[in-house]
């Protein structure tokens, strides 16, 4: 132990604890100062007398388990010499679980039948019983006064008893000791939440409430503690949104006001379609925003088939009117194909200035991609430069040098979630003025995730699908009904036979290579056979239910004239049946494509699987979805995929999404190698404290953008929201 009085959050805690545990500290739970353990929450708390039901426990789960013993024996062993302790714990719900400990028969004069412990380890099964296999343990002293009690249970002497995220190397106990061993000489730092603040919103005092996290005097501390806890997280982010839109309403820009005698107006007057009610709404608040003096930052999200591609090209034509050019960025070549495709025809002449069948008061559509011939690629890239092409369609081609626009006035991001940062910012780069920047996203966003991670964007909905657009029916196909798979590929020749089309969807293009690694078991099953890849389904499928139909294959890793002819031959009816990877995930539209048969659809997140289905049912035709698994009744997989398979939903959809997630994922952390910062905040069931975060913090901002009256909170919010991670945030 440190000679120093006091523990800051700065000390290393090598000084606090010694070399030995503070180097187990970090190496298997990567914390190295008192802050960074002081910060590490406990994840639950058990209350002697009222334990963790037992009877939820999961074969391969690691749990901490606060039981009692009720039974011991000491058995010879039958293979070879020794013996077996057997342990028998019950948390009071009439569940019990045995513990075994080979050779260690010692361990009967304390592990007593009646005492109470915390037992930690594996649960494994033994002939159909579960049990712990040679389990740390910390048993509790019932029975001995204060001064009797060891010390490494002292912990454990309140009625609420900490429970660590932990390692094997480290058990919870370990961390609970050390956390008391810091809080006895912590300093807490100065309070982050300004006084008003915290008056405002009836919050304690930082230090009081690091205190009452890790040794709680009641439910009642421990809940106004992380209430507490939970606003610093919030806070941290909505200033630095709130300071982020602040700039972005201050940078000069350059008004792009839209023109009734321009293309546009030509566009719309061409429509075959009345605008939804949605689009229109939409398309007023983005044309509003074109028109001010500083850059638009929008977020555009909506259902999947919503029409967000037709609001984005009035924006477009709108920035092109006023003498600007304008670039959507895809994450694909097959996406930025189709988009160029799509655009092309929904312009129809206005998009082919100056060739034979062109019209002359339109502006000229051009497309860049990686595999561009050399020829192409100049021509464009001419173009380009001098402004002839008003609407470039690319790829990450657009961000290399040689791409230059003669006045790039507006940025649109497709599928925004797979482009970095840098990404962003290199196309952005290409302006003269710093552009609008319009952000799309088809995967439907909870309020609090776009409050949260899209906070600097203004947000724009599209929830009403355009008129003719056809149901879709969803089906689970599950293991323990074999017909129904056969009945699957019944219905897909039905649809076929019909004149329709059909998509079958693998989670993996070919068989696991050195890039392809597999992934780990999960919802606590056995270990699984490999997904399914498209290479070897393709040729099973022409030989067996689909022989005779004409199959095409379509995934990331071919070269990109093959993946556009293939995907031209779908969508010219010269192929039945497409088999794909998640390429096809967002932008595809054959309107002729009825049916989608997802194998493996356990191995896809919720949001995927809604975004794929989405690419049925464009048409007059409905569309069915046939999700097959080997998920079981019971396993949080199946419940995924009935969640949906019950409603087309997607912001409904995305909410279940997120509360299967681990949050931290949302905001970034796993792009940037750190841990997450939201510790406690939920972004579902901390809705109101989100908002209330977003005034406060608002009108923080609005009276100090600087904050150079609360240093504190200027430390915090760099800490919690360091730069890398600030600039996921920003998302434009």
């Amino acid at each position: 132990m440190s000679d120093t009085k006091t523990t800051t959050v700065d000390t290393p805690l090598v000084k606090v604890l010694g070399a030995k545990t503070a180097k187990a500290l970090a190496d298997h739970l990567d914390l190295h100062t008192a802050g960074d353990l002081v910060y590490h929450f406990p994840r639950r708390y058990d209350e002697r007398g009222e334990h963790t039901d037992m009877h939820g426990l999961q074969i391969g789960e690691q749990v901490t388990l606060l039981a009692q013993v009720q039974g011991i024996s000491v058995k010879p062993m039958r293979q070879r010499r020794g013996n077996m302790l057997e342990v028998t714990i019950g948390d009071g719900s009439g569940a019990t679980l045995t513990c075994t400990f080979f050779n260690q028969a010692w361990r009967e004069r304390e592990l007593r039948r009646g005492r109470w412990g915390l037992f930690a380890g594996k649960v494994t099964d033994f002939r159909g019983k579960r049990q712990l296999n040679g389990p740390a343990y910390q048993l509790l002293s019932a029975d001995a006064t204060q001064d009797e009690a060891a010390e490494e249970i002292e912990e454990f002497a309140g009625a609420l008893i900490p429970v660590y995220p932990a390692a094997q190397a480290v058990p919870t106990w370990v961390i609970a000791k050390c956390v008391r061993t810091v809080l006895d000489t912590f300093q807490a730092p100065d309070d982050p939440l300004p006084p008003a603040v915290r008056a405002n919103r009836n919050l304690i005092g930082i230090g009081r409430a690091l205190h009452e996290i890790h040794r709680p005097t009641s439910k009642e501390s421990l809940q106004v503690a992380k209430y507490r806890l939970k606003w610093d997280e919030a806070f941290a982010v909505q200033v630095t949104l709130a300071q982020r839109r602040a700039r972005a309403t201050g940078t000069p820009g350059r008004a792009r006001p839209r023109r009734d005698d321009g293309i546009l107006a030509k566009f719309d007057a061409g429509l075959p379609y009345e605008l939804t009610e949605g689009q229109r709404a939409v398309g007023e608040e983005i044309a509003a925003d074109l028109a001010k003096p500083h850059p638009m930052h929008r977020l555009l999200q909506g259902e999947v088939g919503s029409g967000k591609t037709l609001v984005s090209v009035r924006a477009m034509l709108q920035v092109v009117d006023a003498g600007g050019q304008a670039a959507l960025l895809a994450p694909t070549e097959v996406l930025a194909t189709q988009h160029f495709r799509g655009i092309g025809a929904q312009l129809g002449a206005l998009g082919r200035a100056g060739e034979i069948d062109g019209d002359p008061a339109g502006t000229q559509l051009t497309l860049v991609t990686g595999s561009l011939g050399a020829a192409a690629k100049r021509q464009a890239l001419a173009k380009i430069a001098d402004g002839t092409a008003g609407i470039v369609v690319g790829t990450h081609a657009l961000l290399y040098e040689g791409v230059d626009f003669r006045d790039l006035g507006l940025v649109v991001v497709d599928e925004q979630h797979r482009f970095g940062v840098e990404q962003r910012d290199a196309l952005r780069a290409k302006a003269a003025t710093p552009p609008h920047v319009l952000v799309m996203t088809a995967t439907p966003i909870p309020r609090t995730v776009a409050m949260t991670v899209y906070g600097d964007l203004e947000t724009s909905v599209l929830s009403q699908l355009p008129r003719g657009r056809s149901p879709i029916a969803s089906h689970v196909v599950p293991p323990e009904k074999p017909a129904f798979l056969d009945r699957a590929w019944r219905r897909l020749r039905e649809e076929v036979q019909a004149g329709h089309q059909a998509y079958v969807v693998c989670p993996r293009i070919g068989t696991a290579g050195a890039d392809e690694e597999e992934e780990p078991p999960g919802d606590n099953e056995p270990a699984r056979r490999p997904p399914l890849a498209v290479t070897e389904v393709a040729p099973i499928l022409e030989e067996g239910p689909l022989h005779g139909l004409r199959i095409g294959v379509l995934h990331g890793k071919l070269p990109a004239d093959e993946k556009d002819a293939v995907m031209r031959r779908f969508a010219a009816g010269d192929l039945d049946v497409l088999v794909a990877t998640t390429v096809i995930e967002v932008g595809v539209d054959v309107p002729n494509a009825t049916v989608m048969v997802i194998l493996d659809a356990d191995r896809f997140g919720v949001s995927q699987l809604h975004q794929l289905r989405g690419r049925v049912g464009r048409g007059s035709a409905a569309g069915i979805c046939l999700l097959v698994t080997e998920s079981v009744e019971g396993t949080a997989a199946r419940e995924r995929l009935d969640a949906v398979a019950s409603t087309t939903d997607g912001f409904k959809l995305s909410e279940i999404d997120l509360e299967q997630r681990r949050e931290g994922d949302v905001l970034g952390a796993s792009q940037s190698g750190k841990h997450s910062h939201l510790r406690l905040l939920s972004l579902l069931r901390d809705a109101k404290l989100i908002t209330d975060a977003r005034a406060e913090a608002a009108a923080l901002v609005g009276d100090d953008p600087g904050l150079a009256k609360y240093p504190a909170l200027a430390a915090s919010v760099a800490a919690l929201v360091d730069e890398e991670r600030a600039e996921y945030l920003e998302k434009g």
